[in-house]
């Protein structure tokens, strides 16, 4: 998918940095062309001269390079090229970018282009933090800036926390995702995703924590894939993605319903949390608290959805994914729901309380699959979900 693609490489100055010179040889490897671009803060941290050598290309480092501004090289370099990736992204260069600053040849670059940029954030978890940063990534995103990670971790300065810079095979999955968009157009994908509601009365219910978040992204990405998506959605707390057919239920009855109604597929990804039980007879009114005497509420078991279109003899989707959300024994118990399910792929995820997963904005998971165990590393739900996507188009135009 890269090979012939121009990729022009801005290197931002991080600790990070290292990690581009193993992203060169790759894509290089890839069949890739790669045009270097250096900051002077890069070259505190990888030399002109390795970057030159591994991409098989000069280094650009200046603005005011004679040779090529008489042509106004900088213009030409930053159109010339199929897609931009920065990596690392430093906070100083992405608020450069949401200004419109451009006092170097990096910042001038990508104010001068019309070619899709992919950005790789890297910095102290503080600073990724900051109200600044978090307006300038609001900024770009909304001026059409993809971005990559940045995934937790240990710094480099000791402290621990989103910001690390994403691993190179995460950007490279990201840069075929870009250039495969489209290749999903004709395939309809169904995704399920946030909480189902069951009631008591009309005023309680039962839930569980699910945002929505994992399966909007999932959305997101495959319909950015040109896929055309039906989304059926409980109560969430994030909002459906454009483009898609939005179906909105409440409760996992009408869940079930919605995803017979979207079928045939061409693959379901089932990302909801859907309720395991409901109340067998909900109260058509308000039960009232009685002194002395709690209520009894017997509880019916839901319908497995995943397991009845996984099982399907007719009309099941070529390929369905599940997801199982565990607390202990993750890969042991995701691996036992496949087989009892009969889906072909699982996500898996360790929910725990202590991991901050369930209503965050990073996951970490488990791809199960007939090939074995992927572990993939802790990195934000946008992020899994186009590496999720991109393995879902492989899959279906292979």
């Amino acid at each position: 998918m890269l090979a012939s693609k121009r990729i022009l490489l801005i290197i931002g100055g991080g600790i990070a940095a290292y990690k581009s010179l193993d992203l060169i040889r790759r894509l290089k490897g890839l069949g890739a062309e790669v045009t270097p671009v250096l900051t002077r803060a890069a070259e505190e941290f990888v030399t002109p001269l390795s970057v030159a050598a591994l991409a098989g290309a000069p280094v650009h480092r200046d603005l005011f390079d004679l040779t090529t501004e008489a042509e106004m090289g900088h213009i030409q370099l930053s159109r010339s090229a199929d897609l931009i990736i920065v990596a690392p992204a430093t906070a100083d260069l992405m608020a450069k970018m949401a200004l419109g600053s451009a006092n170097d040849l990096a910042s001038t670059l990508l104010l001068a282009t019309d070619t899709p940029v992919l950005v790789a954030p890297a910095m102290n978890v503080r600073m990724w933090e900051h109200v600044a940063t978090q307006r300038n990534i609001a900024q770009l995103k909304s001026d059409g800036i993809g971005f990559i990670g940045p995934d937790s971790g240990e710094m480099a300065c000791g402290e621990f926390g989103p910001g690390r810079m994403a691993e190179v095979p995460q950007i490279l999955t990201a840069a075929e995702a870009h250039f495969e968009a489209g290749v999903l157009r004709g395939k309809r994908i169904l995704v399920t995703s946030g909480p189902t509601h069951e009631p008591i009365d009309p005023v309680r219910y039962i839930a569980n924590r699910s945002s929505g978040a994992q399966g909007t992204a999932i959305a997101r990405a495959l319909r950015s894939l040109g896929a055309d998506v039906v989304f059926v959605t409980g109560p969430a707390d994030v909002p459906p993605p454009d483009g898609v057919e939005v179906v909105r239920v409440e409760t996992a009855a009408q869940m079930q319903a919605a995803v017979d109604a979207a079928l045939p597929a061409d693959a379901a990804v089932f990302a909801a949390a859907v309720a395991d039980w409901r109340v067998a007879s909900a109260s058509g009114s308000k039960i009232k608290k009685k002194d002395g005497a709690l209520p009894v509420l017997e509880f019916a078991e839901n319908a497995d959805i995943l397991a009845g279109v996984s099982q399907r003899i007719s009309g099941r989707p070529g390929l369905v994914v599940g997801f199982a959300a565990e607390t202990d024994d993750v890969i042991a118990h995701a691996t036992a729901k496949r087989a009892r399910k009969g889906c072909d792929w699982i996500v898996a995820n360790d929910v725990s309380p202590e991991t901050g997963i369930m209503g965050g904005s990073e996951n970490a998971v488990f791809l199960i699959s007939d090939a074995g165990v992927e572990s993939w590393p802790r990195m934000a739900k946008e992020a899994v979900a186009e590496r999720l996507a991109a393995r879902i188009a492989a899959a279906l135009v292979s």
